[in-house]
Formats: structure tokens, sequence, C-alpha cells
């Protein structure tokens, strides 16, 4: 006790003396917080306060603040100012005089202890009251507090110096680096209209030969993704990124909705060890924030890649990681707005959100968005209303098997599975679509004999199976390739093939000219030449 005693009468003696607070502030905030006066006790508080937000703040690499984050009163002078009425977790009701109450959508800032709070429009209520869905923490909110109406939808940061940054849902940068100087749209606009459209089906090449012979991709067409852990994705999504930068002098938005923090960073620093991180944006909005911010994350990612579509003439690829998250929120953000849920629990207005969504991303005679969306099919059930309103905009889905990654073929792609409404003569030209289905038709004849060539053995089938069986494991070799992105971990270089070089590869497996080739030499192989090279240095080899 007497040892406790000393210690506080020694923090009192500096305060009778009225010395300056904060230089011992971190060790006497309890006991100056206890002994002083009421208004002394606030002030103390707001310093404390405003210097723990500021030490949480992200700081750059050259050590300037990461302004964009932090609330500025001067940004909006003059403008409508409403007051906190409730607050029920990330749901806020606030109160305006009646002419000036804000429009739905539109953007309110709070300075909610020194860092600006964004919330979204989402309903009038009455009595003036809206009511607003927050695009982060609540906490530290109270009634009365000061709420200021933007005049505008949330803003996204578009332009060339978007590209290699890494931003939140309201397009403030995360990636420990300076806010942008560049143009900002809002988010919420409508889709292109019908004559600005281009109607003639055309596909984008991307030069990995399992997804341009079995899974074309449209240009501003919709993909969905459907894979787990382990079995390649991140690697996939880098190597299209990657090819769509340098073939097509395109660009790339990845939006990660819902994700992972952890798979985000890694994300982040796997762009950078590949190089495609210049060519690419990233808007995320992380599991763990509120439902608002993963709701309309998507939408940031989208007014990103518009922009590049539609000022910069561009062909830009749209990354959704995971499309179910955007609906997953939809259903929290309905819920907490007290509408009546549709089937399973699901948001009355999911397939209008969808929509809304999907109709953006599409071909205009300036350029085009073409989306590659990974979607979670809830408990494997495709008739869950998330999936099956997601299927209705997809134009392909590309299936990742893990039993095709555990032979080391990579891109672990599993042709059966995966679909394109491309894959049709009338698009893609007959010899393209007879290769393919016969690679399709191999593939499966293959498919249903292993049952008997694990039973029986080879030796009991026909010639003509033995001959499919043959052809079939070449196919299945030669869908694999080595990937630029994984240069410096496989050591073999990347290789881009394009679809006249897959066609006339694979049309060469299926007319038997490489029946006398190792099917392990098909293995990680480009074109087809390569593949006759490395058969002539094995026979070189041999007879030397």
């Amino acid at each position: 006790m007497a040892k406790t005693t000393t210690k506080v009468s020694e923090v009192k003696k500096p305060v009778q003396a009225k010395k300056p607070v904060a230089k011992k502030e971190a060790a006497t905030k309890k006991t100056t917080t206890a002994k002083k006066a009421p208004v002394k006790k606030e002030a103390s508080v707001k310093t404390t306060t405003t210097k723990t937000t500021t030490t949480k703040k992200l700081v750059a690499s050259n050590g300037a603040k990461i302004i964009a984050q932090n609330f500025d009163a001067n940004k909006y002078k003059n403008k409508n100012v409403g007051k906190i009425v409730q607050v029920l977790g990330p749901v806020v009701d606030v109160k305006f005089s009646e002419k000036d109450i804000p429009a739905i959508y539109n953007a309110l800032v709070v300075n909610n202890h020194g860092v600006e709070l964004t919330l979204e429009v989402e309903q009038h209520i009455g009595d003036e009251v809206i009511r607003t869905i927050a695009m982060g923490p609540t906490d530290g909110l109270i009634r009365g507090q000061e709420v200021i109406d933007t005049g505008s939808a949330i803003t996204a940061p578009v332009g060339k110096a978007v590209l290699g940054r890494m931003f939140n849902v309201t397009g403030h940068p995360i990636d420990e680096k300076p806010e942008p100087i560049t143009p900002r749209k809002p988010i919420h606009r409508d889709a292109p209209a019908y004559d600005e459209l281009v109607t003639s089906a055309e596909i984008l090449e991307t030069g990995i030969k399992v997804v341009d012979l079995m899974v074309p991709f449209a240009k501003g067409g919709k993909v969905g993704l459907f894979g787990g852990a382990g079995v390649g994705k991140t690697v996939l999504i880098q190597e299209l990124i990657n090819n769509i930068a340098k073939a097509h002098n395109g660009v790339s938005v990845f939006a990660g909705v819902g994700e992972r923090t952890r798979e985000g960073n890694d994300l982040y620093h796997e762009f950078i060890e590949a190089g495609v991180l210049d060519k690419t944006s990233l808007v995320f909005g992380q599991m763990n924030e509120p439902p608002g911010a993963r709701m309309r994350v998507a939408l940031t990612g989208l007014t990103i890649a518009e922009h590049f579509r539609d000022e910069d003439n561009m062909d830009v690829l749209l990354f959704i990681d995971n499309i179910f998250r955007f609906t997953q929120a939809g259903s929290e953000v309905s819920a907490l707005l007290g509408r009546m849920p549709s089937a399973v629990g699901y948001q009355p207005t999911l397939s209008t959100e969808m929509g809304a969504l999907q109709e953006r991303i599409t071909s205009t005679k300036k350029g085009s968005i073409t989306s590659v969306q990974a979607v979670y099919v809830p408990a494997d059930d495709l008739t869950d209303p998330a999936p099956a309103t997601t299927f209705t905009h997809l134009d392909g889905r590309i299936v990742l098997d893990r039993g095709i990654a555990s032979l080391g073929i990579y891109p672990a792609i599993d042709p059966l599975a995966s679909s394109s409404r491309m894959l049709d003569a009338g698009v893609i030209g007959d010899e393209h679509y007879n290769v393919a289905t016969t690679v399709q038709t191999t593939l499966q004849k293959y498919k249903e004999l292993q049952s008997i060539i694990a039973i029986l053995g080879m030796d009991e089938l026909s010639e003509e199976d033995k001959l499919i069986v043959n052809r079939a494991r070449k196919i299945r070799n030669f869908l694999s390739q080595p990937f630029f992105v994984g240069e410096k971990f496989t050591g073999r270089p990347g290789v881009y093939v394009k679809v006249a070089d897959t066609i006339r590869s694979f049309k060469s497996i299926l007319n038997g000219e490489c029946d006398e080739i190792p099917e392990v030499l098909f293995m990680n192989a480009g074109t087809i030449d390569e593949v006759f090279e490395r058969f002539n240095a094995q026979v070189k080899m041999q007879k030397g």
C-alpha cells in the first residue's frame, strides 16, 4: 500500500502544478482521469483518443500519413448536416431537416474519433429520419453526433494512378501509400445502353491451352471459377492477369468480396513477386468488415474497371472472389433493414441486386470487361438461390479438380466438368469445335474405361480401346502448361500458346501423328512442336 500511495502523490504533484499532461499521459492515464476536474478530464480523454487513433493508422514507407482515412472537416464546409438518433450495430439512423433529406444511396460521413466513417443512405423511414448502413465499424458513435451529407454516392478512384494500388470499399488506400491524386466516380451507375453494346460474339484469347480450347472466354462475358484450396486457383488468376496485360495491353481489377485478410495479403505479395502488380488494381472488403462494405466492394472494383473500358478503350479482366459473399452480405443488410426474407432466408431483392452488378459487366463499342468470378456453392446444393441466381448470368464455368492436381497437371482444370456457351461452331468455327468435341469424347471414353483397367488391366482391352486410352493420356498431359508466373518456382519458362497453335497441336494427337511418342513427353509442353523436339532429342540420345 505504501508503494501505491507514493506513486499517486508523484502523479498528483505535476497535475497541481499545471504542467503539460501529454508527456506523461501514457503512464498516468488512469490516475489523471480519476482525479481531474470534469473539463480537464474530457480534454485528457480526447488527447488520448487522438493519439491512439493516429497510432493505429497505416504509415507509408516514406513517412507520409494516409490522410484519406482521417477525417478532414475542411472538405465538407457548407454541406448539409444531420444528427444521429439511433445506432444499432452497422445500422445508423440520422435526422435531417425536412428540406435537406439526402437521397437514397447518398454517402454520409461522420467524424468517429478522428477517423472518417462513411454511411450509405438505404431508407427514408419518416419524420425526417433516414436509415443508413455503415461501411466501417460504428464503435464510438453516439446519439446527437453530427453527420455530413456529401451530396453524392460513394466514389472510387479511377484512372492509371490506381494500377499497382490496393483500396478499400470507399476508395481509401490500404497499402501503406498516400492517396492517389486522380478523379473519382460514383459506384452506383446504370448499365450501358443498348445502342452502346457490342452484340457480336468475340473470343478473348488467354494463351492458356485448356481454356482457349475447351472453355473459350467471351469478350465481355462472365465465367464462374469453381475450386477449393490448393488446386491452383490463385496461380490461374495470376496467369490470366499476366497474359491479358502482355498480349492485349489490358489491365486487371481484383475485387476481394468477403476475402480472408490473410489471403488478400498473400495475393498482393504474390502479385509483386510475379511482376503483374503494375497492371492490376486491387479492392478489398474483408471478411471481418461490416456487411455494408462487403456488399459494395464489388461495385467499387467494377467502377474502376468501367473507367478503363470506357475512357481508355481497354479490354479489362475483372476478378470477383467470392460472388457468393456479395449475395451473403446483401442478405445481412436486408435483414438489418427489416425487410421480409425470401426463399431460404435470402433478401427479396436478390435477383435485382445481382442483375444490377452483372449487367454492367459487358462489352461496349469502346472496350470490354471480362469477368472471372469465384463461386461458392453452399452445401454443394446447386439449387440454392444464391448460386442459382449467379448461374443465370454466367457464360461459362471452369472447374478445378484436386485429382488432376495430384497428378502434377497444372492448370488442374477438369475439361469434362467445365463448359462455355462460346463452344459453338457458329462462334469459334468448325475446326475448333470439332477438335474440342473430339477431345471431350476421347477423355470421356477413357474415363469410362478406367474402372475396367483398374480391375483387369490394359491387356483385356480391345486394340481400339487401347488406342483411345493411349491418346487420352497424351491429351490429359498436354493440357498442362508452364506458366510465366510460376517460372521462379518451377524453373521452366512460361509459354503463351495462340489459339491456332492449340488447335493444330491437339489435332495432331487426335490424328495419330504422335502415337509413337511416350506420354511423359507431353507434360508441361507448349505446342506440339516442342513435343516433337523432345522426342527427337530422346531418340538421338538413345542412338548416341
